[in-house]
């Protein structure tokens, strides 16, 4: 499997610390089928900056540690990035940066309970400018959860999404686990990946746990999709997309 969100990366955001929960990060992604990661730390949040040379360079450190302890596992550079106004500017200087740096396909991230107003044009600008935006953890978002119309817009005009596998798998509870089923049903998810920042816990990578429940609910041939989608990225190809429709709202013990 291939996982394009974790924060593997020491000591540059709240995900692993040292090398060494690096190198137990990179142990619990091999033991959970993992063969390829994308390491991407937050950028742009207000919190932490980590333009696209740093990135590339810890990367670089630690695919080094990771063959000296002779673990299965490739990292890749990325970024999770904020929206912001002033992304595409970012894009261009190199500060921040597509999934690999050779890929039209960029992390994006809001903010935990709202969808900032300048969103809509700066999804399209990045398109303009063809990058193809993923937004990671919609799920996980207050206005989202409210208001799921939006989501189908952003997705109507081309923007990917990309749900946790934490998510998926309930560990975050049910009531993020039943949106996150909503969302795959409406057509409006288009990659799993483990936004993992630890190695044990929920904020580990739990993909297997995601892909089975996803299979169960939904048919293998979601999961075979899901799956060459993060591949299909890694190679800079065209992903697999299903037209969206509308989250249906759920009626309530047959109310309304």
């Amino acid at each position: 499997m291939i996982d394009i969100h974790s924060h593997i990366l020491p000591g540059v955001d709240d995900g692993a610390q040292t090398m060494e929960d690096s190198l137990d990060m990179a142990r619990a992604a091999v033991e959970a089928g993992i063969s390829t990661i994308y390491a991407t730390p937050h950028h742009l949040n207000g919190r932490y900056e980590n333009e696209q040379e740093l990135v590339v360079k810890e990367v670089k450190k630690l695919q080094k540690a990771i063959e000296k302890e002779l673990i299965p596992l490739t990292v890749l550079p990325g970024q999770e990035i904020r929206i912001n106004g002033e992304a595409i500017e970012h894009l261009h200087n190199d500060t921040a940066m597509t999934l690999g740096g050779n890929t039209n396909y960029a992390l994006i991230e809001f903010p935990s309970s709202s969808v900032p107003r300048f969103s809509k044009h700066t999804l399209f600008d990045l398109q303009m400018n063809q990058v193809k935006p993923i937004i990671v953890h919609p799920e996980r978002n207050g206005a989202f959860l409210k208001h799921s119309h939006l989501l189908f817009e952003f997705v109507k005009r081309g923007s990917l999404t990309q749900l946790t596998a934490s998510s998926v798998a309930g560990v975050f509870g049910k009531k993020i686990q039943n949106f996150s089923f909503q969302l795959l049903e409406s057509n409006l998810v288009h990659f799993i990946a483990s936004d993992a920042h630890r190695s044990t816990g929920g904020r580990s990578f739990h993909m297997k746990e995601a892909y089975d429940v996803i299979t169960d609910r939904f048919g293998q041939e979601l999961t075979d999709i899901l799956q060459e989608n993060a591949e299909l990225v890694m190679n800079n190809e065209q992903v697999i997309v299903d037209p969206p429709v509308e989250v249906k709202k759920k009626k309530l013990l047959g109310i309304f």
